[in-house]
C-alpha cells in the first residue's frame, strides 16, 4: 500500500458513520421541509428532495445504496446519491447548513435513541431483579463486609441492592438524554446562518425539546456524549458488580446459585468444569466502556472552539459503548432469570460462623450493659467458640457466663430468624420491609410504563 493510498483512507469514517443514515436522512427531510416553508426554496424542489431521501433510505435498508468510500462519509455518499436521482434540486439540500452542525443534529438523534433502548434494557433488568426477590423471598444468605460474612440478610434484600442501584443508572440516561435533546441545527458552521430559517419548525419535526442557544457551542459540544459515556461507565460498575458475585456465588466454596448451562461453557481440558464465561466476560466488558470514556474525554480537553476535525473521533468509541452497555445489560438479565437459588446452602452459610455476633452484643445492651462492654464480652466469646470449633448455639449457658454475668437463657433465642425480623428500619432486611421493598420497586417499573 503506497503513501498516497494510506493517506486517502486516514479521513475515512463512513465505516462507522454510515449508522447515523436514519438520523441523517431525517433531519435533511425536516431541513428540505422547514426551508420550502420558509421559501429558501422552491416547494417543488423540496418535494423532490424528500422523495429522494426517502429512496436513499429504502436502497439502505435493502443494502441496495451504492456506496463510495472515496467520498470519505455517510453525508457525502448520500448528497452524492440524491443528486445522481433528483437532479439539481439536491443542490438546494445544503442551503443554509453546515456539514458542523448537521453532524451534531445526527449525533445527538442517536444517542436520544440509543438512551431510549437502554432504559428499556434497563428496565427489563430490573424487572428481573425484583422477579427473583420475590420468588426467593424466605431465603436467608449471609450479608457480606470485607468478603467475610457479617450479618445474615434475605437474600431478595441483596437483590434489592441491585435494583436500586439500576435505578439510580435509570435516572442518570434520563438526565442525559434531556441534555441530548437540544436540536443544533441553524448554528451553521459556527457563527449561525444568514436565512431566515425556522429552527423551532425543525425541532417540533425531529421531536426536539428545545433548539441550542449558542452557536459556537452548539457545533463544537460533545457534553451530551460525556454524558451518556460517563452514564454507561458507572453502569457496567454496577453490571461488573453482580457479575462478579455471580462468580462467586457459582463456585463450589459458595455453591449459593447455579447457572443455567446457556450461561456457563465447559472447559477445553477438565470435563468436569462449568465456568461462568457470560459473568466473567460481563465483568471484564467495563474495561472498554471505562476506555471510552477516557478517550473522549482526552480528545476533548485541548479543543479550542469550534468545531474541530479530532471530533470526528467522538463516534466509533460511542458506538462500542453503547453496542457494549445493551449486551451486557441483556447478559445479566438472562443470567438472573435462569439461575437456580440454592437456599438450603445459603442457609446453612448464614446459620454457621458467627454472623450473631452483633445480635448478641444487642441482646446484652438490650439488659443494660454499655455496648463497647457488650461488644467486648461477645468477641471473647466468638474467640472462645472458634477455638474450641464449635457454634454459638452449641455453647452452654455457663460458658457464655465466663465472659458475662448478664447472660441468661434468653441468648439463646438469638437466631437468624430473630436477628433478620429486628432488622425493621426503613430500609431494613426484615421480612416486613423487604415485602414492602419489592412492592415499591414493581410500582415504580408499572409508574415508569405508565409515564
Amino acid at each position: 500500500m503506497g503513501l498516497r493510498e494510506v493517506s486517502s483512507d486516514y479521513t475515512v469514517s463512513l465505516h462507522y458513520d454510515r449508522r447515523l443514515y436514519r438520523h441523517d436522512i431525517d433531519g435533511s427531510i425536516a431541513h428540505a421541509r422547514m426551508l420550502a416553508k420558509q421559501r429558501i426554496i422552491d416547494g417543488g424542489d423540496a418535494e423532490a428532495i424528500v422523495d429522494g431521501l426517502q429512496q436513499i433510505r429504502q436502497e439502505i435498508e435493502t443494502e441496495t445504496f451504492p456506496w463510495r468510500p472515496e467520498l470519505e462519509d455517510l453525508h457525502m455518499n448520500i448528497e452524492r446519491r440524491l443528486h445522481e436521482l433528483i437532479g439539481e434540486p439536491a443542490l438546494r439540500l445544503h442551503t443554509a447548513r453546515s456539514r458542523n452542525d448537521q453532524v451534531a443534529l445526527d449525533m445527538r438523534m442517536y444517542v436520544k435513541d440509543a438512551i431510549d433502548d437502554t432504559l428499556s434494557r434497563l428496565s427489563r433488568l430490573r424487572h428481573s431483579l425484583v422477579s427473583v426477590a420475590a420468588k426467593h423471598d424466605d431465603v436467608v444468605m449471609p450479608g457480606y463486609t470485607h468478603v467475610q460474612r457479617a450479618q445474615p440478610v434475605l437474600f431478595a434484600h441483596h437483590m434489592l441492592a441491585y435494583f436500586d442501584m439500576f435505578s439510580r443508572d435509570t435516572e442518570r440516561f434520563g438526565q442525559a438524554k434531556s441534555r441530548a435533546d437540544i436540536m443544533p441545527l441553524g448554528s451553521g458552521a459556527l457563527a449561525g446562518v444568514p436565512y431566515p430559517v425556522d429552527r423551532e419548525f425543525v425541532a417540533k419535526e425531529l421531536g426536539f425539546a428545545r433548539v441550542s442557544t449558542n452557536s459556537m457551542d452548539a457545533v463544537s459540544d460533545r457534553d451530551f456524549l460525556l454524558d451518556f459515556h460517563a452514564a454507561a461507565a458507572i453502569c457496567v460498575v454496577h453490571l461488573s458488580r453482580i457479575s462478579e458475585e455471580l462468580v462467586l456465588w457459582s463456585s463450589a466454596e459458595f455453591g449459593f446459585v447455579t447457572l443455567s448451562d446457556e450461561h456457563t461453557t465447559g472447559s477445553s481440558m477438565m470435563p468436569q468444569k462449568r465456568n461462568p464465561d457470560f459473568a466473567e466476560i460481563a465483568r471484564g466488558k467495563s474495561g472498554r466502556v471505562f476506555g471510552n470514556l477516557v478517550g473522549l474525554l482526552t480528545t476533548m480537553k485541548g479543543l479550542p472552539l469550534t468545531y474541530n476535525r479530532d471530533l470526528q473521533e467522538d463516534k466509533e468509541g460511542f458506538f462500542d459503548t453503547a453496542d457494549t452497555l445493551l449486551a451486557t445489560v441483556d447478559v445479566c438479565a438472562g443470567m438472573l432469570d435462569t439461575m437456580t437459588v440454592n437456599g438450603d446452602r445459603m442457609r446453612e452459610a448464614a446459620s454457621s460462623g458467627y454472623s450473631l455476633a452483633t445480635d448478641i452484643a444487642d441482646y446484652l445492651v438490650g439488659k443494660g450493659v454499655p455496648f463497647r462492654e457488650a461488644y467486648r464480652a461477645v468477641a471473647e466469646v466468638s474467640d472462645y467458640a472458634a477455638e474450641n470449633g464449635r457454634r454459638f448455639d452449641q455453647l452452654s449457658l455457663e460458658e457464655y457466663q465466663r465472659f458475662s454475668d448478664r447472660f441468661d437463657e434468653g441468648v439463646f433465642d438469638v437466631t437468624v430468624e430473630s436477628s433478620i425480623a429486628a432488622r425493621s428500619v426503613p430500609g431494613g432486611t426484615s421480612p416486613d420491609r423487604v415485602a414492602e421493598a419489592i412492592a415499591a420497586a414493581r410500582q415504580t417499573l408499572e409508574d415508569e410504563i405508565d409515564g
